[in-house]
């Protein structure tokens, strides 16, 4: 018998997996409440103790006293912020990957692990049109992705820019674009030429004219692009933007976190087919391809600007680059601001492979359709109205004549009723109403229901 703590206790196991097996097993998913279900400020005094605590007992307090208090994301009545639906088989191979002590860092540990994970990468890149050897590897989220990125297209900005000060250099972003790049920026310290775009949606239009405005537009080495914005599904104009940024020798960054899965829909094309002039491009499978938080694809047009960037250099890594064979061998801890990660990119690829790529096509697209339809029933409804034409699979509309406290009394009366989490959003400075689609379960009726609930 070894050490206590890594003993099998099948009696503990046989709980842990009917918990799994009764939570896979819901159908619906319950919403549950969040913030809204209290937990007592003395509820978990003395649980850290010195010798430990009953396991089963530990875990009938988390069923009883703080799962309800967590939103399920992946429930179908989830509208809110940018939901989360993994599919079954995702979240079951979820639990392969943390019961198998799978370390997604480097070939030599995990080339199991990287080659799934690789195939996953080759798919989504081949699908946006990026020539083949793209590549990059799985990170926890849009987030941490953009910074990568933005890492490595400003130290290539630098290699093409030498005459500058590597400070002076800047990138060319919407005002729209996702908190996480300005964020990244801060951190690189760099400076944006922040442009205010049409109707919200950044052209090239927008790009050349803020150019020309500018006293020092060489300073630019790169564009932002969004494929998805987060509060109205807006996608830029990739076409445009990123054959400039092609003629120009500029690097061309699209944060597709949230609506980069809009490759896999039938009437989307149009507005992705710039996807294909990326220098960098993120994706979030956790978001809306259906896999398990937390999940990113991060996918380089030459994945071997990333690797001169991002590998990390120490003796006890030597072994890590020692004879690589750049077309074979892939440490995916090459490609990012991280070292050690979990294998995160493995459910998506057992659900893609398993499920297969038409599931797909008809998930997304039929998040779609349901936010196109909706658009056209709050036409038809007197106390409603839409605020802006349906992006991807977003809709923004607007009671007539509620204030912002009505709002938001209404979304905590939806949540207390469990008939679904939708909640308010800023529009031009107005608070209005917003429904993010992505389950595909989510039904005519649900909306119904919240419909009713906004009539008096």
């Amino acid at each position: 018998m070894g050490h206590p703590m890594f003993n099998y206790d099948p009696v503990l196991g046989d709980a842990i997996f009917e918990y799994c097996r009764e939570r896979l097993a819901m159908d619906p998913v319950p919403l549950d409440y969040g913030s809204l279900k209290s937990i007592p400020d003395t509820a978990l005094d003395g649980l850290i103790s010195l010798e430990g605590r009953d396991p089963k007992e530990i875990l009938s307090f988390f069923t009883d006293q703080l799962a309800h208090s967590v939103v399920s994301i992946d429930s179908p009545r989830f509208l809110a912020f940018i939901p989360n639906a993994p599919t079954k088989s995702s979240l079951l191979f979820d639990m392969v990957v943390a019961c198998s002590g799978l370390n997604g860092t480097s070939w030599l540990e995990s080339a199991g692990v990287v080659v799934a994970e690789n195939q996953a990468l080759e798919f989504l890149a081949d699908r946006i049109g990026l020539p083949k050897g793209a590549g990059g590897c799985f990170v926890s989220g849009g987030s941490i992705g953009n910074l990568s990125a933005l890492t490595v297209g400003r130290d290539v900005g630098r290699s093409r820019r030498p005459d500058l000060a590597p400070h002076t250099l800047r990138y060319a972003i919407s005002a729209d674009a996702h908190s996480s790049v300005g964020s990244a920026l801060h951190i690189l310290g760099m400076e944006a030429l922040l442009i205010e775009p049409d109707d919200h949606r950044l052209t090239i239009e927008n790009v050349r004219a803020a150019l020309a405005a500018d006293p020092h537009p060489e300073t630019v080495i790169g564009i932002v692009a969004t494929c998805g914005t987060t509060n109205a599904g807006i996608v830029d104009d990739l076409e445009g933007l990123g054959t400039y940024c092609r003629e120009n020798d500029l690097w061309f960054h699209v944060d597709g976190a949230y609506g980069g899965a809009a490759m896999f829909s039938t009437s989307e094309t149009p507005l992705i087919r710039g996807l294909r002039h990326a220098d960098s491009f993120i994706v979030d499978p956790h978001k809306w391809l259906y896999a398990p938080l937390d999940c990113a694809a991060l996918i380089y047009r030459d994945p071997r600007l990333a690797r001169a960037v991002h590998t990390q250099q120490a003796g006890y890594l030597d072994i890590l680059h020692e004879g690589t064979d750049e077309s074979f061998d892939w440490n995916p801890s090459d490609f990012a601001i991280h070292l050690s990660r979990r294998a995160r990119g493995l459910p998506f690829w057992f659900s893609l492979v398993t499920e297969g790529v038409r599931n797909y096509e008809t998930a997304v697209q039929t998040a779609i359709d349901m936010a196109h339809h909706t658009a056209q029933r709050i036409e038809d409804v007197d106390y409603l109205e839409l605020v802006r034409p349906v992006s991807l699979s977003v809709v923004l509309f607007r009671r007539k004549g509620w204030t912002p406290e009505q709002y938001n009394e209404w979304s905590h009366q939806l949540l207390r009723d469990q008939i679904a989490f939708v909640t308010p959003t800023k529009w031009e400075g107005e608070t209005i109403a917003r429904f993010a689609f992505l389950h595909p379960d989510t039904t005519d009726e649900m909306v119904d229901e919240i419909f009713a609930s906004m009539r008096d």
